[in-house]
């Protein structure tokens, strides 16, 4: 398998496990009337599958964009640049000249 497969189903599967551990909690210390609300509901196991779905995706996306993120490349050449002079910008002073046309209002005086 890949490196990068692997690399995605394992963080998922950690995203999961965050996601299981975290509806744990707010259902244990029953968040919201959460507990009494699944455990007296006929479809209670399906709200908390939902929850814990819903959850693992957000979860496993950050675990995973966490995981690619702290990747780091295995650069062992030189650092710093190539130690070359900055080019300036200074304005320079240049003339230009353009020959008079006839019938020009801004003629030059001679």
């Amino acid at each position: 398998m890949p490196k990068l497969i692997r690399l995605y189903i394992t963080h998922c599967a950690i995203g999961f496990a965050i996601s299981a551990a975290f509806v744990s909690m707010l259902l244990w210390f029953n968040i919201a009337n959460l507990w009494h609300l699944v455990s007296h509901s006929p479809s209670g196991i399906l709200a908390v599958l939902v929850l814990w779905v819903s959850n693992g995706i957000v979860f496993a996306g950050v675990q995973f964009a966490i995981a690619v993120m702290r990747l780091k490349d295995d650069d062992t050449g030189p650092r710093g640049g190539k130690r070359q002079p900055v080019a300036t910008l200074e304005p320079a002073m240049v003339r230009a000249q353009a020959p008079a046309r006839s019938g020009d209002r801004f003629q030059k005086r001679q």
